[in-house]
């Protein structure tokens, strides 16, 4: 497993390469006063590295940081959830 060091925006976490060129994200607009994960990529070239999980990971870790909430709707996310319900917490009810 990779691991990355990603950016943080208010509603984007990403890594980018030397280069500048996106090799993964996660974004989570806020709306109505919830984040939604809406959108998570990983570059093909590391997939099935783990990389998606770290940035969900780090997307908990800020929304616990920050006493938010989430909506997942990113089918990757709402996966990740499904499979971590010790993060589940996190949606809005």
């Amino acid at each position: 497993m990779i691991i990355m060091e990603f950016r943080k925006e208010s509603d984007r976490i990403f890594a980018t390469d030397e280069t500048g060129k996106l090799l993964a994200e996660v974004t989570f607009p806020e709306q109505e006063g919830v984040a939604v994960i809406n959108h998570t990529f990983v570059d093909s070239s590391l997939r099935g590295q783990g990389v998606a999980g770290q940035l969900l990971r780090a997307v908990a870790g800020t929304l616990r940081q920050d006493g938010r909430k989430a909506r997942a709707t990113c089918s990757y996310a709402i996966h990740w959830f499904e499979t971590h319900p010790e993060e589940k917490d996190l949606l809005e009810p």
